[in-house]
């Protein structure tokens, strides 16, 4: 029963993959990277750390080159803005949200959870 149990947790406990230190990002700053050959952009939104989707899903301008303010990033290209903690699109050309990540810190390094295939 117990075996059982421990194959679950395994089946559901995230792969992470470290991609910045946390000193690489001061509160404010994004960074764009690639975890399991996706584009996300890592953030960190008033010292929490914070990880979504790197394209925008109008016409897929780098979000990292966009503004982050607070917890809003808006896309270079058409200004559409989306909550960077829940992907929501909340003003602009697209109601499409962007993905989310989870994210973790571990000692100095900054980890997004590898999306699901």
């Amino acid at each position: 029963m117990q075996a059982a149990a421990e194959q679950k947790k395994d089946q559901t406990m995230a792969d992470f993959e470290s991609v910045a230190k946390t000193s690489d990002l001061g509160p404010g700053q994004m960074q764009a990277v690639t975890v399991g050959g996706t584009a996300i952009v890592v953030a960190n939104v008033d010292g929490q750390f914070c990880a979504f989707g790197g394209v925008c899903p109008h016409e897929e301008a780098p979000l990292a080159e966009g503004e982050l303010d607070g917890d809003v990033v808006t896309c270079p290209w058409h200004f559409t803005e989306f909550n960077v903690r829940t992907g929501e699109a909340l003003e602009g050309v697209t109601d499409e949200p962007i993905a989310v990540y989870e994210v973790r810190v571990e000692g100095d390094d900054v980890q997004v959870a590898l999306p699901e295939e």
